[in-house]
């Protein structure tokens, strides 16, 4: 509404997402080329914000948290950090190395998927996504399945942990690179040098123009007793009175006042860190805990359900295996049980044949004999005819003697047929027997498949009047506070010396690929921190 007041618009927008960490965002926008942030007593209306309609404004972090999975409470929180971090990566505002982006884009995978599976996650499955920076693709001669081959053995390695885990994981190495949570200005000190001013969770740093990772001078929250501007002219007091004062000048008075916001609300969140939680954080870290601990329940449920399910489904998969063996079997016996039919009806139907031939050759044998008499009773007068009579007579013998021979040949095989015909038909039972004990086995594995394969059906898937402003920071147990910082970061360094080693072993498995004459500035600068045993935290302490 008109008359609304940027905190206004702010609550509105932390409802929707159901925000209760509100203390790290923030609405920006944009205003001759220089970013701005809705103050949250002042109408929204009245910020000389851009006249075109509709007025855009962005929910983004404002600040960020030194220790990511310590801070950040709520799921909806850690999610928002994620996707903008993950952004700002990929659009190269804060420098990742090639290695780390691997891992990364692996955890970003889990998050997006959940857990691997190669029957799923097939070859090619990345092939639309956008995980890796373009400067970190254009400095290898890799191809797009050599980058998703390197992702995917890490993503892999990644199973059994859910959506806010993998995001998790992700800020937990983000939060280690040297830009993140970096806000960077523009500046010049008194001699007119043109420097760097970086303002982060950890306190002021200065860097030279051409290197933001590494910093030359650093000026920790804790160390800071005053910060002023006057006009563009901006001053630093170290809570040491021995230390200099550090003076600088910025281009506009509107930097000044952002770069003002961001110390201050840096340095409240660094102090309300190092003190018991408020009530409001209590209740919402006990709400958290308890969330998390019912998802926990609720993702070993799960597991044991999937369990549970394919093991039921690998039961099924014997059985239908088992009962398709079976069903092999049968069709088998039944045709040796056909041929076994088929064999015997052939053999009855020759041996009736061969018994008919017999009987033929029988009746021709005695037809033979009888004209034999005949031809003996039948006198003969001339000498010729008895020769000749004699003759056909030897003759008559002869065939009627083949005859015989034929007639007895064809009674054995005639009686070997009626033996064949027998064996068969005993194959044919023996047949008949087997399929009848087959059948009876199919019946009781359908059974069995029926009963075992029945499965649960509900299983689940954050108004200068004047041109002058001083913050004071109060120095009660600043030096306690400097103890406990390097306490904290000594057992960090010990927590990603795993991490490292991991990246180390990616970093010299892709080295020979690297294409050197397309190194960026920053590249060889992180190599030579890297070379030199430097990281974001061991730094900050050598030049504070």
């Amino acid at each position: 509404q008109v008359k609304w007041k940027g905190k206004d618009l702010f609550d509105l927008v932390c409802r929707t997402l159901g925000l209760r960490e509100t203390w790290f965002f923030g609405l920006q926008y944009t205003i001759k080329d220089t970013v701005a942030w809705l103050k949250m007593d002042k109408k929204v209306l009245d910020h000389d914000v851009p006249t075109e309609e509709p007025v855009t404004f962005h929910f983004l972090a404002k600040f960020y948290p030194e220790n990511a999975e310590e801070e950040l409470v709520q799921e909806i929180t850690q999610h928002l950090f994620f996707l903008q971090v993950k952004k700002q990566i990929l659009d190269e505002k804060i420098y990742c190395p090639p290695e780390a982006s691997v891992l990364l884009a692996s955890y970003a995978v889990q998050a997006k998927y959940g857990d691997y599976d190669p029957n799923v996650h097939k070859r090619g499955f990345l092939a639309q996504e956008e995980l890796l920076p373009k400067r970190v693709i254009n400095l290898y001669q890799m191809t797009p399945e050599m980058w998703e081959e390197r992702i995917t053995a890490w993503y892999a390695e990644h199973r059994g942990r859910a959506r806010d885990e993998a995001e998790m994981e992700y800020l937990k190495i983000a939060q280690d690179l040297e830009m993140y949570g970096v806000n960077y200005f523009a500046i010049r000190n008194k001699k007119g040098t043109e420097l760097l001013l970086g303002v982060d969770a950890l306190g002021l740093h200065i860097y030279d123009p051409d290197n933001r990772l590494t910093p030359k001078i650093s000026f920790p929250w804790n160390e800071i007793r005053n910060i002023s501007y006057s006009d563009k002219e901006f001053t630093i007091k170290p809570l040491d009175k021995k230390i200099d004062v550090f003076k600088f000048n910025s281009s506009k008075l509107r930097v000044n006042k952002l770069i003002l916001q961001l110390c201050i609300g840096n340095h409240d969140l660094f102090m309300r860190r190092r003190k018991a939680d408020s009530l409001e954080v209590q209740q919402m870290k006990a709400q958290a805990r308890e969330e998390k601990a019912r998802k926990q329940m609720e993702r070993q449920r799960l597991a044991r359900e999937k369990q549970m399910r394919e093991e039921a489904e690998r039961t099924r998969d014997e059985l239908e295996r088992r009962l398709m063996q079976l069903k092999e079997e049968a069709t088998m016996a039944n045709e040796a049980l056909m041929r076994s039919e088929e064999t015997a009806d052939l053999l009855a139907e020759k041996a009736q044949i061969t018994e008919e031939e017999a009987k033929l050759l029988a009746q021709k044998a005695a037809e033979a004999e009888q004209e034999m008499q005949r031809i003996k009773a039948t006198a003969i007068r001339t000498e010729e005819e008895k020769r000749l009579m004699e003759q056909k007579v030897l003759e008559a013998e002869m065939l009627a003697l083949k005859m015989a021979e034929e007639s007895e040949r064809r009674a054995k095989e005639a009686d070997q047929l009626k033996q064949d015909l027998q064996e068969a038909r005993e194959s044919e039972r023996r047949a008949k027997q087997k399929l009848l004990e087959i059948t009876s086995k199919s019946s009781y594995t359908q059974s069995m498949n029926s009963s075992t394969t029945a499965l649960p059906t509900d299983l689940p898937s954050f108004n200068l009047i004047n041109e002058s402003l001083s913050f004071d920071f109060k120095d009660t147990d600043m030096k306690r506070l400097s103890m406990e910082i390097e306490k904290e970061k000594v057992e960090y360094m010990e927590k990603s010396k795993h991490l490292q080693e991991q990246l180390n072993e990616l970093k010299t498995e892709i080295e020979a690929l690297k294409l050197k004459e397309r190194e960026t500035a920053l590249d060889i600068l992180h190599n030579e921190n890297a070379s030199r045993g430097n990281s974001k935290h061991n730094t900050i302490k050598k030049v504070s």
